[in-house]
């Protein structure tokens, strides 16, 4: 495929693949293969549903990256990546949930043919995409390669966004505005959940202006009532109560860009605890945000938090936020950095993170979110930009 129809410039591909392979050099890595589907798209620009099979990304020093996957989806990616042609790859239908033949012996061939049999090899073995079948037939057929887990090595170079993701990033931003105020809004008494979800997918997909919407890498959640003490639940066919509180964890995706965004409505007159954490809970949130400025570290922000929380009797344990940017199902984090209290991680312009200190107890839960970018000018930028107050609707 033409560069001019690739997602971004050929400027940002050889950007992301140059720091890839300072990353591979300083592991002493001669080859990465990346089967993670963001990873993927990030090096190559490759799009397709296809991650339920094997595929990979394969990067060296010395060559564009090469795609490798199954053959219907082969042409998928000559629509869709800025690679030559010939660095396209494939394995036929034989393999594909066959008990007796494995696709990861396609790979090794593949390896052996570019020169890589004997290479020092990263896989990303912590990897929803790559399992341990995969592991055991691939190793055992580059015997004569070195073989290390190298989870995350792209994952990491992915951090810091470029001017392009920015401006992917602020497309899904407006998105994400328009789906959590079109929840908050037809949330009522009665309301079956999956009409409003149906309302939600509509606004999701059709977009904004000519911004149009992708599939966000996690469905909608919006439990309510006990349900909401629970973080990932997702609807029914339930209909919505009065006395009862519900949260809203959505995203607007442009691109497979991210953008998350959690607000939360409580339905009839609100009890004053719930009122009262919601407020704690936005305190919270602010005081964090204070300390998302560049130079800071992760911890910082998870400890504002926390100690703004406790000072209202809220003991809130867990991170409270991830990296964000290009994903796929089933998680739109990075899997790289926890705001939390452990991680020392240094904040660097550019850096965008979904900061989520939802609180989840016994028989209730809130849910308050922003999206943010580090900046090199102190404050962080917010993608979005709603009222963070508990909506209570009569």
């Amino acid at each position: 495929m033409s560069i001019e129809r690739a997602p971004f410039s050929q400027k940002e591909y050889d950007r992301r693949l140059a720091k890839t392979r300072k990353a591979m050099a300083a592991d002493g890595l001669d080859v990465m293969i990346a089967t993670d589907p963001s990873n993927m798209a990030w090096l190559t620009g490759y799009d397709g549903w296809s991650f339920y099979v094997h595929q990979a990304v394969i990067v060296t020093h010395d060559a564009p990256p090469h795609w490798w996957g199954r053959r219907m989806d082969a042409n998928g990616a000559l629509r869709t990546v800025w690679i030559p042609d010939n660095h396209i790859h494939s394995y036929s239908d034989d393999y594909v949930m066959s008990p007796t033949l494995h696709a990861m012996d396609t790979l090794a061939d593949l390896v052996k043919s570019l020169g890589h049999g004997d290479a020092r090899i990263g896989v990303e073995m912590e990897n929803y995409y790559y399992s341990a079948r995969a592991h055991q037939v691939l190793t055992a057929a580059l015997h004569d390669a070195t073989i290390r887990d190298a989870t995350g090595l792209v994952n990491w170079q992915r951090g810091i966004k470029s001017d392009e993701e920015i401006v992917f990033m602020k497309n899904a931003a407006r998105i994400s505005e328009l789906i959590v105020s079109t929840a908050l809004a037809k949330a009522k008494p009665g309301l079956p959940k999956n009409e409003l979800v149906s309302d939600i997918y509509k606004t999701m997909i059709k977009g904004v202006d000519d911004i149009w919407g992708d599939y966000p890498a996690i469905v909608p959640m919006l439990p309510s009532g006990k349900d909401a003490s629970a973080a990932h639940l997702t609807w029914n066919g339930d209909p919505m109560k009065s006395g009862e509180v519900t949260f809203f964890e959505l995203a607007g995706c442009y691109r497979r860009y991210n953008v998350p965004l959690c607000r939360t409505v409580h339905l009839g007159a609100a009890p004053q605890h719930i009122i009262d954490a919601s407020k704690a809970l936005t305190e919270g949130l602010e005081k964090g945000l204070e300390q998302a400025v560049a130079g800071n570290r992760a911890c910082d922000i998870a400890n504002a938090l926390t100690d703004t929380l406790a000072k209202a009797g809220i003991d809130r344990q867990g991170r409270c936020g991830y990296p964000i940017g290009i994903s796929y199902p089933p998680d739109w984090g990075e899997r790289t950095i926890s705001l939390r209290p452990q991680d020392e991680t240094i904040l660097e312009p550019g850096m965008t993170f979904h900061f989520m200190p939802g609180l989840w107890m016994d028989d209730w839960g809130i849910e308050t979110t922003e999206t943010i970018l580090i900046t090199d000018t102190g404050a962080p930028y917010m993608f979005t930009n709603l009222p963070r107050e508990l909506t209570v609707k009569p």
